[in-house]
């Protein structure tokens, strides 16, 4: 048995995998603020348009257990190249995209990103020392909410004073630059299970997501109790059912139901899933709740680039406690990071709940979230490969990574019913009502709070302990 050399220029690797996660946030808030102008802009419906979001989240959720169990099985730094090449790709279609139609397909491409983080997380686990591992996997965790912060500002900025276009153009060159260090910087992993891929899991499993966000992402449009949402998730239902049976049965399952199905697993992705909504409310809201006229008695009247500033510290505060968060795992252990970090996460979105009247207060309740998010999203992944085996590391965080996702997607869902359910008339237009932005926020406390409870009573893994493997790059066999 062999043991891993680990990478000799560990910071450079974990720079140029944590700016990955950048192109992922910069996929997720590309076309955020051009949605009210692309009807126009495209001569297309707005409900076509909507399929700009709604394609990439659909895409992104099949494409990211798909990579990550490709990435276990024929080396994560292919599959890692394979996705950075699909949004690159993806970006330059759209830059040229004729119709909405292309774009739509450019979308889907785009949504290859979203295997991006849990690949660089595993990567990382397997190549960086033992004393980098957790710093490296924390920073990688938050640069989706990194990200975010500093793409906002910077995608509004351009949609204001330059043809959509050149947003996914320089897409496509970051993506083109990060497939370049990717391959000039970052080895490849020796851990490798081999074996042949489950289609048919794939295809199943593709078929369920399709389904249920689907149903998710459009149900406010098309009506909840409308025959089609109610249609898709049934279907989603006996989908997932006969997955699952399928999955049991399969010699190299796409995802292994027993691992998942451990306590430490299980309830750490069911936490996920609410601290995915609790993070999301105040990255999706606040924003409005900036741009909203002043004469709402909650809003500022500010334009979306001058709100992305007032954001950007965010960024700076997650980058400051990313490093903090892996001091306290290593110290105290991951799932006291988590729990400090999902009730930071509650506090925050009960500060927004208030409205508060100034925007420093503003920018110190969304900082409180932020950092909350910080510490949440740096300990999941390290709960996750704590509890799994080595070969299933990047399939592992993959599924960790969905169910993050399907937070965020729940979240975007009650938000959209919330704003357009209660609502005021102001100088003759239809907006949320301050009462609309209050109990978005209360939910996303109360998911946060029901996240940290299930992760303090989450039973701690048998792999856990001083030499966990979440914190230490396993041994490849010879």
């Amino acid at each position: 048995m062999a043991v891993v050399a680990p990478s000799a220029r560990p910071t450079l690797v974990i720079g140029v995998l944590a700016s990955c996660g950048l192109a992922v946030s910069l996929m997720q808030t590309l076309v955020v603020p051009l949605l009210p102008q692309f009807p126009r802009l495209l001569s297309a419906s707005p409900g076509t348009v909507a399929w700009l979001v709604t394609a990439t989240l659909v895409a992104g959720a099949v494409c990211a257990p798909v990579l990550g169990r490709l990435g276990d099985m024929y080396g994560k730094r292919r599959m890692l190249l394979v996705a950075l090449m699909m949004v690159t790709t993806g970006s330059a279609l759209g830059a040229v995209a004729p119709d909405v139609g292309f774009l739509i397909v450019a979308r889907v491409l785009q949504g290859a990103s979203l295997g991006v983080i849990a690949l660089g997380i595993s990567i990382m686990r397997d190549l960086l020392p033992p004393d980098r591992v957790g710093s490296g996997i924390a920073l990688m965790s938050s640069s989706l909410g990194i990200g975010g912060a500093i793409c906002l500002p910077i995608t509004g900025l351009v949609a204001q004073h330059a043809s959509w276009r050149w947003l996914f153009a320089g897409a496509a060159v970051l993506g083109a630059l990060q497939f370049l260090l990717v391959r000039k910087v970052v080895r490849e992993s020796p851990q490798r299970t081999g074996g042949r891929f489950d289609l048919p899991g794939a295809v199943g499993l593709a078929l369920a997501l399709v389904c249920v966000l689907l149903a998710i992402s459009k149900g406010t449009e098309w009506g909840w109790g409308s025959p089609r949402v109610i249609g898709l998730l049934a279907a989603a239902l006996v989908l997932f059912a006969l997955w699952s049976r399928l999955e049991l049965r399969a010699r190299s399952p796409l995802v292994d139901l027993r691992v998942s199905a451990r306590p430490a697993v299980l309830w750490t992705n069911i936490a996920s899933i609410l601290i995915g909504f609790g993070m999301f409310a105040g990255f999706l809201v606040t924003t409005q709740v900036l741009q909203a006229p002043v004469a709402t008695g909650y809003g500022f009247g500010m334009s979306l680039v001058a709100a992305g500033v007032v954001l950007l510290p965010i960024g700076g505060a997650m980058t400051i406690f990313s490093p903090i968060s892996a001091r306290v795992s290593r110290r105290r252990g991951a799932r006291t990071t988590l729990v400090l970090g999902t009730a930071v996460l509650a506090v925050g979105n009960f500060a927004m709940a208030t409205l508060p009247g100034s925007i420093p207060l503003v920018m110190a309740a969304f900082t409180v979230t932020a950092i909350g998010a910080a510490l949440a999203y740096s300990a999941l992944p390290l709960l996750i490969m704590a509890a799994v085996p080595t070969s299933e590391t990047a399939a592992a965080n993959s599924l960790n990574t969905l169910m993050r996702m399907l937070g965020t997607s729940s979240c975007s869902a009650v938000v959209a019913a919330v704003t357009t359910g209660l609502t005021t008339v102001v100088d003759g237009r239809l907006l949320p009502s301050g009462d609309a932005y209050t109990v978005v926020f209360l939910a996303a406390a109360a998911a946060a709070l029901s996240g940290a409870a299930i992760a303090a009573f989450t039973p701690r893994s048998k792999a856990a302990g001083p030499s966990s493997p979440a914190l230490m790059p396993a041994p490849a066999r010879a």
